[in-house]
This record gives C-alpha cells, structure tokens and sequence, in this order.
C-alpha cells in the first residue's frame, strides 16, 4: 500500500473507534464524517488542509447514511456522501468533489468474464445458486451483499431493480475493504464495491476481478468518460449554506490543487 494510501486508510480505522460513542466535536477544528469510499481521499486532503492552515479536521466513517444523520444532528461540520441526494433531502447542501462508480467483482480465480443483469438479478434474489448455471464451476455462490445505510447498496439495489428484503445475501459488509478481501479470499464469492477501491486493489495484486457492467468495462477511465452506466457522484454535505469554515474546507477539498489526491485514490475529480 503506498504511503499516502496507508496514511488515509489509518486515520480512518482512527476514525471509526469513535463511532459508538458518536462524533467528538472539538471547535478548534471540523469533523467530517460519512461515506467510507470517500473517507480515505477526504482523510488525505484534510490532513494536506491543516498542515495549511494548522485547522485539525476529525475524518471518519461510517457510510453515507451516518454523515447525513450527523450534520443533520449537529454531530459533524461536514458529511461525505457517495451518492447525489435524493428529492427529499432539500434541507441539505451538496458540493460534488469527485465521481466513482460501482463494479462488481469476483474471486481472480472464477472463469466467469461477465454477467447480464437478469443473471445478477437472480442471483442476488437466491433464485441462481450455483456458477454452473451462469457459464461457471460447478460451485455454490457466496453472495456478498453491503449493509444497510451505506449508497453503494442503495445504488445497486437501484440499478438492478432489487429490494434489499428479497436479497438472499451470505455475507453482509460495510466498508469496501471488507468486501474485496471477502471476495479475495472465497473463490465462490460475487460482490459490489467501488470501483476507485477495487482498481487500487487489483494493481496491487488483490486476488480479485473486475466484471463489466453492460458491455462496459468498470474503469475509473469509463467512469471519466461517463461510459460506465453505474457512475456515481461524491459529495460534501451540510445542512443549508456551510458556515465559513466548512465553506474553507470544502473550497480546499474542491480546488485544482486537490485533482492530483483524487486520482491517486483512483477517482475522478469533477472540472473546475
């Protein structure tokens, strides 16, 4: 793991201890929770924004749904949400930082080259059991399906026109290091994490493959030329107009100079 990607990666497992207790808010500096895709990148920028400024910012996770129920609750300055909002969520801001998308993904070590939607469909529903039925070994599926509360699943249930009561799922994750080393280590298993998150882990030699989606190859490349049909928006969020200083981050975090930390976790940092 390269040492900015390590870096993040620490100050978001830090960053999570303090979930069961809630966000400890501190007014000499912000705290930013939310969306686990996007908390690496963000830990990344904000530790950038306060060897700047000396302004301390509190990253952690949690899913999207956390950062929403945390700025809404005055728990958190600013939430991360890997998803655009939803018509009913007018009480809040968002600033589009970045895109991703989400890619399905199989063990290395499964022949399978793609499947159809119908076929993802009836797997996820539990009414596909076994590869063989889909072109590969003659081995059971292990489902692995993400936890209620994160958008990657509200994303992929949307997509795929499945609701999450009727999911036969064997394994429920979290966080999309949760999900890879899942699918890393059971060569029967089929997931859906982000693709920034599984392009990283498949140069790094991660014992998992990218299946496309729709003929389309599930590339941060594909999600730059909006090719992919499973794009995705990653968002800050406050509750109406920032205060200045959420304002200052997120002007920090959306600016030029940022692009390059974006794309070095495997994102695509949207046009300034």
């Amino acid at each position: 793991m390269n040492k900015t990607r390590g870096r993040a990666v620490g100050l978001l497992l830090g960053g999570l201890l303090l979930i069961a207790s809630g966000c400890a808010r501190d007014d000499s500096g912000l705290v930013v929770t939310g969306s686990s895709t996007m908390a690496p990148v963000i830990a990344d920028i904000a530790e950038r924004y306060e060897q700047k400024t000396g302004i301390q910012v509190d990253v952690q996770g949690g899913g999207t749904g956390r950062g929403i129920n945390d700025v809404r609750e005055g728990l958190a300055d600013v939430g991360m949400a890997s998803r655009a909002l939803y018509d009913d969520e007018t009480d809040l801001v968002a600033r589009e930082v970045a895109a991703d998308g989400i890619a399905l993904i199989v063990n290395a070590a499964n022949p399978i080259g793609a499947l159809s939607a119908d076929q993802v469909r009836a797997i996820y529903r539990g009414e596909t059991t076994r590869w063989k039925a889909v072109g590969g070994p003659d081995a059971p599926i292990t489902v692995v399906n993400k936890a209620e509360g994160r958008s990657t699943l509200d994303l992929f249930l949307h997509h795929f026109d499945l609701d999450n009561r009727n999911v036969a799922a064997d394994v429920v994750i979290g966080e999309n290091q949760q999900g890879i080393k899942t699918v890393a280590g059971n060569e029967h298993a089929l997931g859906y994490v982000s693709i920034g998150a599984a392009e990283y882990e498949t140069e790094a030699d991660t014992a998992i493959r990218v299946l496309p989606l729709g003929g389309v190859a599930a590339t941060t490349a594909n999600v730059a030329n909006k090719r992919y049909p499973l794009r995705r928006e990653l968002n800050l969020v406050t509750v109406g107009k920032p205060s200045a200083a959420a304002r200052k981050f997120e002007a920090f975090a959306d600016s030029p100079a940022m692009d390059p930390v974006y794309r070095d976790h495997y994102y695509v940092p949207v046009d300034n």
